[in-house]
C-alpha cells in the first residue's frame, strides 16, 4: 500500500507540475543562505517535496529545515529569488533563474578553490619539511659523523649538503608555523598572500643551494664509485622506510623543485583571487619575489635531467664514450639510413645530436648490455649540411665533418626537414659561442666605443694589488697556486686569471706594442664586442666594494666554521639587504665566498677560553659561525647590528618578518653531528 501511495503522489506530481519546473525551482532556493561563500548548514534540505504535494500543501515558496515546524523568513535576496521562482512556475523566465543559479554556484566554487590551493600549499610543505628533515638529520648528519671518524673528508659532506640546515630550519621552524596557524584561523583570515609575502625574500638562500647543485650532484657520484665507506652508508640509509626506496640524488632534487612548487601554487591562486581582494597585491608581489628563485631552479631543474639523459645514453653505447659532462647538451636522436658508397645500398644507423659533435652509431641486435656501438664521433667545429638529390634514394642529406662525410637517408620528407634544421640551428649555436669578435663586428657596424672608456690604452692603469682580491675579477672564479694564477690586464689593472686574460692589443702609452690585455679592454681596445645581455647577477656575485659602500657594518673579521682554522674575511651586512651578512676574501672582491641570513640564529657573546679575544658565535641548529674583532669596541658595533637581525629587525626600525620568533630566543643544544 505505500508502495501505491507513493506512485499515486508521483503520478499526482507529475500532472500538476512539469518535470523541469519542480527540479529547477527547488534548487536555487538552497543557495539563498549563504554565510562567508559557504552554504549555512542550518538551511539544507527542505522537507521532501512529494510529501506536502501528498498533504496537498504543496508551495514553491516554503522549505522546512530538519525538525523545524515554522517556515524559515527570506531574506531581501530570497524573497527575489522566490519571485523568479513564481515566475518559473508560471513559465516565465526560465533564464533568469538558471543564471542565479550559476552566480551562486560560481561564487561558492571559487572561495573553496582558494580555500584547496592554500591546503595544498599546507600539505605540500608539511611533506617537504619531512624530506629535508631527511636531508639534514639523517644523511647529512650520519655522513658527518662517519667522516669524523676519518673515513672521508668532512669538508666534502658539507660542499655536497651546502647550506641545506638553514633551509631546514627556515621551513620547519618559521614557514610551516604560519601556514598552520593561518589555515586554522582561515574562517576570519582566508587570505596566504601576506605571509609569503613576508617570507619571500628568504627564499634567496635556495641561491647557495642551486648554485652548488652540480657540483654536489658531480661529487656524489664520485665518492660513491671511490670510497666504499660513503658508498655503503649511503646505500644502507636508502634502505630505510623514511626513504621510499629513492636514492640521495633524488631527495636532494627536491630543494631545486619546491621554488617552482610555490610559483605554481601562487599563479593558480592569484587566477582565482578577485583583483579587489585585500590579500590580492601581498600575493602578487610574493609571485614576483618567487618567479625570480624559480627561474634559477627551473635551470637546475633542467641540468639535472639533462645529465639523466646522457647517463641513460651513456649506459646505451656500452659506457665507452666519455659523453656525461655537464657542458654537453642532447639536441635530437633518432634512426637514420646511410648510404654506402660502392653500391648505393641503405643501412641502419642511429644519431645522437649533441650541442659539440653528432655521434654516428650501429645498432647492436643483444637482449642485454649495450644498444649502440659508436661509428664515428664528428665534431660540430667545420660541420657542414648539404642537401642532396638521388632518384632512387629520396630524402637524401650530406653531413660533411672535418672527421668523416657521411651521406643519410631520412624515412620521409618530413624527417629529412627536421634533422637539417637541427643539425643547422646546432652548428649555428656552436659558430655564435666562439666566433672571433672580428666576425662578430661584421654583423654589427653600430658598435662603438664609450667616452669612459676613451682613455683605455693610451694611459697606464693603476694595478690592483694581487692581495686585494681572491678571485677573478672577470670570471670569478678563485685564484690557486698552480691551475690559476694572477694575471693583470695592461690596459685596466684589473687582476684576472690566465683565461680570461688570453687576450692581446696594441697599447698607445706603450709605444703601440701588444700587451696581455683582458676580454673587455681587447673588445673596446679592438673595436670588437659580443652583442650579450647582462647577465642578472646572483646573491653571490655582488661586488664587495657595490655592498660597502652602501653598508650597516662592514669590517674584518676573523672567522671559523666547526673545526675548521680561522681565517680572515671581509664581512658586510648592506643595507638594502639587512638581515644577510656577507662574506669576502678582500674588500674588492667581485663575488661573495658566503652568505648567512641572520634570521633565527642564536647570538652567543661569551667567549671560550680556547678561543680568540674579541669572539661571538652565530649558532643555528648544528650550524656555528666563530667570529672575532680587532677590538672589543668593533666587536659591540657587530653584536649591536646582528641582535637587531636575528630577531627580523633592523637598525631604521622592525622589519615586516615572522611574527613568531621570539625576541629572545633561547641557545639550543648543538647538534651530536
Amino acid at each position: 500500500m505505500a508502495a501505491q501511495n507513493q506512485m499515486e503522489c508521483e503520478e499526482e506530481k507529475a500532472a500538476t507540475f512539469s518535470p523541469d519546473t519542480s527540479i529547477q525551482a527547488s534548487e536555487p532556493l538552497l543557495d539563498t543562505h549563504i554565510v562567508n561563500g559557504e552554504r549555512d548548514e542550518t538551511a539544507t534540505a527542505p522537507a521532501s517535496p512529494t510529501t506536502n504535494y501528498c498533504d496537498g500543501n504543496a508551495s514553491g515558496s516554503s522549505y522546512r529545515t530538519p525538525g523545524i515546524g515554522p517556515v524559515l523568513p527570506l531574506e531581501e535576496g530570497g524573497a527575489e529569488t522566490e519571485a523568479k521562482v513564481q515566475e518559473r512556475e508560471n513559465g516565465e523566465s526560465p533564464l533568469d533563474l538558471e543564471q542565479l543559479d550559476q552566480h551562486h554556484e560560481m561564487k561558492e566554487t571559487n572561495e573553496e578553490k582558494l580555500h584547496k590551493i592554500a591546503n595544498e600549499l599546507l600539505l605540500t610543505e608539511r611533506a617537504y619539511v619531512n624530506r629535508l628533515d631527511l636531508l639534514d638529520q639523517v644523511f647529512y648528519c650520519k655522513l658527518l659523523e662517519e667522516a669524523n671518524r676519518g673515513s672521508f673528508p668532512a669538508e666534502m659532506v658539507n660542499k655536497i649538503f651546502s647550506n641545506i640546515s638553514s633551509i631546514n630550519a627556515f621551513h620547519s621552524k618559521f614557514l610551516l608555523p604560519e601556514l598552520e596557524k593561518r589555515m586554522q584561523e582561515w574562517e576570519t583570515t582566508p587570505r596566504i598572500g601576506d605571509i609569503l609575502q613576508k617570507l619571500a625574500p628568504f627564499l634567496k638562500m635556495y641561491g647557495e643551494y642551486v648554485k652548488g647543485f652540480d657540483n654536489a650532484m658531480e661529487l656524489v657520484k664520485n665518492m660513491t664509485e671511490r670510497i666504499p665507506q660513503f658508498k655503503s652508508l649511503v646505500e644502507e640509509i636508502q634502505k630505510q622506510k623514511i626513504c621510499g626506496s629513492l636514492t640521495l640524488q633524488h631527495h636532494m632534487l627536491e630543494p631545486v623543485q619546491r621554488i617552482p612548487r610555490y610559483e605554481m601554487l601562487l599563479k593558480d591562486y592569484l587566477r582565482k583571487l578577485p583583483p579587489d581582494s585585500l590579500d590580492w597585491n601581498d600575493a602578487k608581489k610574493s609571485l614576483e619575489i618567487i618567479s625570480t628563485a624559480a627561474s634559477h631552479s627551473n635551470s637546475a631543474i633542467r641540468k639535472m635531467e639533462n645529465l639523466k639523459k646522457l647517463l641513460e645514453i651513456y649506459e646505451m653505447l656500452g659506457e665507452e664514450e666519455d659523453i656525461v659532462n655537464p657542458s654537453n647538451e642532447l639536441i635530437k636522436e633518432g634512426q637514420i639510413l646511410k648510404l654506402a658508397a660502392r653500391n648505393t645500398s641503405a643501412q641502419e644507423r642511429y644519431l645522437f645530436l649533441f650541442n659539440n659533435m653528432l655521434l654516428y652509431c650501429v645498432p647492436r641486435f643483444s637482449l642485454v648490455g649495450s644498444k649502440f656501438t659508436v661509428r664515428t664521433r664528428v665534431g660540430i667545429d667545420g660541420m657542414k649540411i648539404v642537401e642532396t638529390q638521388n632518384e632512387e634514394y629520396p630524402h637524401t642529406f650530406q653531413v660533411s665533418g672535418k672527421e668523416r662525410t657521411l651521406e643519410l637517408q631520412a624515412s620521409s620528407a618530413q624527417d629529412k626537414e627536421e634533422w637539417i634544421k637541427a643539425l643547422q640551428e646546432t652548428i649555428d649555436a656552436f659558430h655564435q659561442r666562439h666566433e672571433t669578435f672580428r666576425n662578430a663586428i661584421a654583423k654589427d657596424n653600430d658598435i662603438h666605443s664609450e667616452v669612459s672608456t676613451a682613455e683605455l690604452g693610451k694611459r697606464a692603469p693603476r694595478w690592483i694589488r694581487d692581495n686585494e682580491v681572491t678571485m677573478c675579477m672577470k670570471c670569478k672564479e678563485s685564484f690557486n697556486a698552480l691551475t690559476r694564477r694572477r694575471h693583470h690586464c695592461r690596459a685596466c689593472g684589473y687582476v684576472v686569471c690566465w683565461k680570461c686574460s688570453d687576450y692581446k692589443a696594441q697599447l698607445e702609452y706603450d709605444g703601440g706594442k701588444l700587451n696581455k690585455v683582458c676580454k673587455d679592454c681587447y673588445q673596446i681596445i679592438s673595436g670588437f664586442t659580443e652583442s650579450e645581455e647582462k647577465k642578472r647577477k646572483g646573491i653571490l656575485e655582488i661586488e664587495s666594494a657595490e655592498v660597502s659602500g652602501n653598508s650597516v657594518v662592514c669590517s674584518f673579521l676573523q672567522y671559523m666554521e666547526k673545526s675548521k682554522p680561522w681565517q680572515k674575511a671581509w664581512c658586510v651586512i648592506p643595507k638594502q639587504d639587512p638581515l644577510v651578512l656577507y662574506m669576502y676574501g678582500a674588500p674588492q672582491d667581485v663575488r661573495a665566498q658566503a652568505t648567512i641570513p641572520l634570521l633565527g640564529y642564536v647570538v652567543d657573546d661569551m667567549p671560550r677560553s680556547a678561543d680568540l679575544p674579541h669572539s661571538f658565535k652565530l649558532t643555528q641548529s648544528k650550524s656555528v659561525h666563530s667570529f672575532a674583532a680587532d677590538s672589543e669596541e668593533l666587536k659591540h658595533k657587530w653584536l649591536k647590528v646582528i641582535l637587531l637581525a636575528v630577531t627580523g629587525e633592523t637598525p631604521d626600525g622592525p622589519n615586516e618578518h615572522p611574527g613568531t620568533l621570539d625576541d629572545h630566543p633561547e641557545p639550543k643544544k648543538k647538534s651530536e653531528c
